[in-house]
């Protein structure tokens, strides 16, 4: 079992959400929405009223049919898709679920890789004494596979760009096995070491392109969305 590190984790920031000033909205028709998250911006609320501003509350009050079919993590950008009505995101939460989407993501990750692609297979669990963190755990760890390959390399930051393909959906899966594998993603407050955290002001992880069915007909979706670094 890999262990994080055992001093507790410090207190959240306060949350100080992206302005509301407009919605990304990458596709819409009558069945499914494409919106780009901000990073900063919860996806579902969290608790108590501090916590309501999030990116769902946004989409319904544009689209009150508006229903999340997957999240991301709040310090995370870039693509979540909506369904719109009950059939609709049962239909794309199938796709999910059966991995008919096909998600790719890009990062920045500290120090530079040896290799020019890979494949990460480590299970993964909740580290609940530090909670949310998540751990390795290959004895009651679910499984987890992430395949990656380099794009380019930040001298300024020194730091590795790299294209992620989660071929699984745990939580906070592309931090950890990019952590695992000993080259975290910049930005990091929970899984990266003290000089990767204060390298960028944000967590540099963006999901830029989903390839998913259609709800309705079935036809192949391809949604993307450039990173904002």
């Amino acid at each position: 079992m890999h262990v994080n590190p055992s001093n507790p984790l410090p207190p959240p920031p306060p949350y100080e959400p992206p302005p509301d000033d407009s919605l990304a909205l990458l596709a819409a028709d009558e069945a499914l929405l494409a919106v780009d998250k901000p990073a900063g911006l919860l996806t579902v609320p969290g608790r108590g009223a501090h916590l309501q501003d999030c990116l769902l509350h946004r989409v319904q009050a544009r689209h009150a049919d508006a229903r999340l079919v997957h999240r991301l993590d709040q310090p995370t950008s870039g693509i979540v898709v909506f369904g719109r009505g009950l059939p609709a995101q049962r239909a794309l939460a199938g796709a999910f679920e059966q991995r008919r989407v096909d998600k790719r993501y890009i990062a920045l990750v500290a120090g530079r890789m040896a290799q020019q692609q890979g494949e990460i297979d480590l299970p993964l669990a909740c580290d609940w004494p530090h909670r949310p963190r998540h751990v390795v755990d290959r004895l009651h760890g679910r499984p987890a596979q992430t395949r990656w390959r380099v794009l380019g390399f930040d001298e300024r930051l020194q730091a590795t760009r790299v294209e992620l393909q989660p071929l699984t959906g745990r939580t906070h899966q592309l931090r950890v096995h990019l952590q695992a594998l000993g080259h975290p993603i910049l930005g990091d407050r929970l899984y990266a070491g003290a000089a990767a955290q204060a390298a960028t002001a944000r967590l540099m992880l963006h999901a830029a392109r989903l390839a998913l069915p259609h709800p309705v007909d079935g036809r192949m979706c391809v949604l993307e969305s450039p990173p904002p670094f």
